[in-house]
């Protein structure tokens, strides 16, 4: 087992001692702050090995875990003292670790490794075949807002709504920034005597 990864072959959870978890639940719906911490340290380590998987490692198991107390958190009040403890537990870590696998696919179906985030590399690419390095260094002399929508529109060739949508901003947010960014290129230029 590599030191990334949680492995699954821990030995099974606890039993003994169960019968008075309810009785910590029930002090736990109360309010006991002893009570809540004493159910924790017990369940916890359980918890953990059901949420580590071959694919997990230890900072996502936790990740769920934590998740997993938040839920009972909110939940508690659903607990009912006449029924065992551990099934109710272990169905919200049930419904925790779907929600987590959930979203953990979404992040990576929208995830795409490259050799370069592709801003750079268009920016590279396109800056380069200029041969202007003036031109290089003034861009960088911007900040990065009014950078960015230069390098959109002007690089790129987006129009001011794709530059908009590709930002979260407003037409007139991105026209205000191409303004000042064409200002303070005209400035440098002055500066530099070209």
């Amino acid at each position: 087992m590599n030191s990334g990864t949680v492995g699954t072959t821990a030995r099974p959870f606890d039993r003994a001692g169960e019968s008075d978890l309810p009785t910590l639940m029930i002090g736990y719906q109360q309010g006991d702050k002893e009570a809540v911490t004493d159910l924790v340290r017990r369940l916890s380590p359980g918890l953990l090995r059901y949420f580590a998987t071959a694919n997990t490692c230890r900072q996502d198991a936790e990740d769920l875990l934590q998740e997993c107390w938040i839920r009972i958190h909110k939940s508690r009040h659903t607990y009912r003292p006449a029924e065992p403890l551990l099934p109710w537990i272990f169905a919200i870590a049930h419904y925790t670790r779907l929600d987590g696998y959930r979203k953990r696919r979404r992040r990576e179906s929208k995830e795409t490794l490259v050799a370069a985030p592709p801003e750079v590399a268009v920016q590279d690419a396109q800056l380069s075949s200029t041969g202007d390095a003036v031109v290089t260094d003034l861009l960088e002399q911007l900040p990065e807002g009014q950078r960015e929508v230069i390098l959109m529109l002007k690089f790129s060739d987006m129009s001011l709504e794709e530059v908009a949508r590709a930002t979260s901003s407003t037409v007139g947010s991105i026209k205000q920034k191409a303004h000042r960014a064409y200002a303070k290129l005209r400035q440098m230029l002055e500066r530099e005597g070209l």
